[in-house]
């Protein structure tokens, strides 16, 4: 066989187009997902760290350094095969978007509680100054100041987190890598896995090129 009839073989890649198309839809799904909740929790985590209570504050910290030290594999296989045994079971992809979640909510902490401290202490001063509550100087202040530092590695760590959603295939979650991987047994051909890399490649390499403009846009004088 030639090398276009090995690995791009048009017939294979037509007959598991379906698959390959809810795989990338799933795989979208559990990027977004993950990026938007653990986004979310990230933030929550940074301020817990920077200005809750030393008991709360150590837990902060314990968080961010354990789940950006633990292989995300790992802690995948724990939470999907390991949380049955205590009486907790999650579907493939809630175990994925949990296990992804808590490793991109412990970066994204990092990310912003070192945007926040790059802040002057004199805007926090300035808005005691004025009498403002400690709400509104965190949400209308600080937030958005530690925003425009935090967005450039923020994006970079959400890329870096989309791409391994391929890593959800290890608890049976239907994404892109493993639509592929079963497309590839079933046709004894690894036209598939090619197609799944094209399809990769035609949804990050604009996220790429977005995190280097958003480098250059928000990039300090």
């Amino acid at each position: 066989m030639s090398f276009a009839d090995t690995f791009l073989n048009w017939d294979v890649i037509v007959r598991i187009w379906p698959m390959l198309v809810k795989g990338i839809w799933n795989t979208v799904a559990l990027a977004l997902t993950t990026i938007v909740l653990g986004g979310i929790a990230g933030v929550i985590v940074c301020l817990v760290r920077l200005y809750a209570s030393w008991p709360l504050r150590w837990l902060a910290i314990a968080y961010t350094d354990l789940f950006r030290a633990i292989p995300i594999l790992v802690l995948l296989v724990l939470i999907y095969y390991a949380l049955p045994f205590v009486g907790i079971r999650l579907d493939s992809f809630a175990a994925a978007a949990l296990g992804l979640g808590l490793v991109f909510s412990a970066f994204t902490a990092e990310v912003f509680r070192a945007g926040i401290q790059a802040i002057p202490k004199g805007q926090v001063e300035a808005a005691d100054a004025l009498g403002l509550p400690f709400r509104v100087t965190i949400w209308k202040v600080i937030l958005p100041q530690a925003l425009r530092i935090a967005i450039p590695p923020h994006t970079s760590n959400s890329v870096a987190i989309a791409k391994d959603t391929s890593l959800a295939s290890v608890v049976a979650m239907p994404d892109l890598l493993k639509q592929a991987t079963d497309a590839q047994a079933l046709t004894a051909n690894p036209s598939p896995l090619i197609a799944a890399a094209i399809m990769y490649l035609i949804v990050l390499l604009p996220a790429v090129r977005l995190v280097s403009y958003l480098e250059n846009r928000f990039r300090q004088p």
